[in-house]
């Protein structure tokens, strides 16, 4: 499908405008401040363990790094390397890290669970990356490796060299040196059993963190989900995957902190409490789009003036997209095919990143149904939308687009 607008095939997915949507507050100087500090400090956390843990590394190996992403390996024999991803909020260090891996073994499941044990600290990442090594050592058997010990270390104030890493060559120690080293681990220790001794209060505190910005009623749902995959887990009838089911968690726990979601621009449900199956309803897009006055006649004709999409995630999310549909009303443009399937690159699997947050998909959506000009379709048959039709449509756009490419419209056309 070409989408409408000029240009050349490429690899990339139409990019539309972004909606304009009612102003949300802006954040006090404050909070402003605190957030420059938290990225120059997450920067100097990945630099420092750039600098231990470098490509080259016997053990554990950062291979690329931005500040919202984090991509290692962990080397468990000379042939099998574990690949591993994290991914970092806006929101760190409030907010932890949320670490994958390209494995379906349980053991490894449980390994990046215990990471949420880790949750509190100004170097949370550096503190969360000690634990993970050291439970995959753990776990294949294999020796603790001393770097790991250089993770309790303050984070350096200036430029990391090999020589603050490892030391100036060929140093000779002498005997006041080595009773001022001891002196020092002396300090150390004293420090790390502070440190252990805080982290039985850090659950209560980290729950509370977690929390932070969620309504009651809201809060009152994450829970119900918990008991549910309590109780599943106890009958044996344990659905979804514990990779899945822990960041679909952590997405809607975000969602229900974001500003968006609670100035009523979009809403979740979950289909029959089911954390695989959701309800996405848009109730905002761009004021002066025709689709915004086409929602005003649906609202005054039906009473109904939102949007309703579904989202379906399958085990291996967030490795793969979400399956994504329209439910109602019709709509005719916007990129919306038969059956209710979107036609956007973001939601295939060449154009999708494990990195995106459903929030930001949700966006996209609406920025996406404004751009394409989307009109609703008043008195059509409701039917011609639905699940298997969708499915259908989505895998011809697939099976088009691998072939052909995507087409991105001129910067003039938005």
């Amino acid at each position: 499908m070409r989408d409408p607008g000029r240009g050349r095939a490429r690899s990339a997915w139409v990019r539309p405008a972004p909606p304009r949507l009612p102003s949300l507050p802006r954040p006090a100087a404050a909070e402003c401040d605190e957030q420059k500090m938290s990225v120059s400090g997450l920067k100097a956390e990945l630099k420092f363990l750039e600098s231990i843990f470098d490509p080259n590394h016997e053990r554990f190996r950062i291979i690329d790094w931005k500040p919202d992403e984090l991509s290692c390996q962990f080397n468990v024999t000379g042939e099998k390397l574990l690949i591993i991803h994290c991914n970092i909020t806006e929101s760190y260090p409030s907010t932890p890290p949320i670490w994958f891996v390209d494995s379906d073994d349980p053991s490894l499941a449980e390994v990046l669970e215990r990471l949420e044990d880790v949750r509190k600290g100004s170097t949370l990442l550096l503190q969360q990356l000690k634990r993970l090594i050291c439970d995959l050592c753990r776990l294949y058997n294999l020796p603790q490796h001393p770097d790991v010990e250089m993770l309790d270390q303050p984070l350096p104030s200036g430029p990391i060299t090999q020589e603050r890493k490892h030391g100036p060559p060929d140093e000779v120690t002498s005997e006041e040196e080595e009773e001022e080293e001891m002196g020092e681990q002396d300090i150390d220790l004293d420090q790390d059993l502070d440190h252990y001794d805080m982290k039985e209060e850090e659950p209560v505190d980290g729950k509370k963190s977690e929390d932070d910005g969620i309504e009651k009623e809201n809060l009152a749902i994450l829970e119900k989900i918990r008991k549910n995959q309590r109780q599943d887990h106890l009958n044996g009838a344990v659905s979804g995957s514990v990779q899945a089911s822990d960041r679909l968690m952590k997405e809607l726990r975000e969602i229900y902190r974001s500003q968006s979601y609670k100035t009523g621009i979009y809403s979740v449900e979950l289909v029959n409490d089911s954390l695989y199956d959701w309800h996405v309803k848009l109730r905002t897009v761009d004021p002066d789009s025709p689709l915004h006055s086409d929602l005003q006649v649906l609202k005054e004709k039906e009473g109904v003036d939102y949007i309703l999409l579904n989202f379906s995630y399958k085990d291996n999310f967030p490795f793969d997209p979400p399956f994504v549909r329209v439910v109602s009303p019709v709509l005719s443009g916007g990129y919306v095919l038969g059956g209710g399937a979107l036609c956007m690159e973001l939601l295939t699997k060449q154009g999708w990143s494990s990195a995106y947050s459903i929030e930001s998909v949700i966006m996209q959506i609406n920025a996406t149904l404004v751009k394409g000009k989307a009109r609703v379709q008043f008195g059509a048959n409701r039917n011609q939308y639905n699940l298997a039709r969708a499915q259908q449509s989505y895998k011809s756009l697939v099976q088009i687009h691998e072939k052909n490419g995507w087409y991105t419209p001129p910067k003039e056309d938005g």
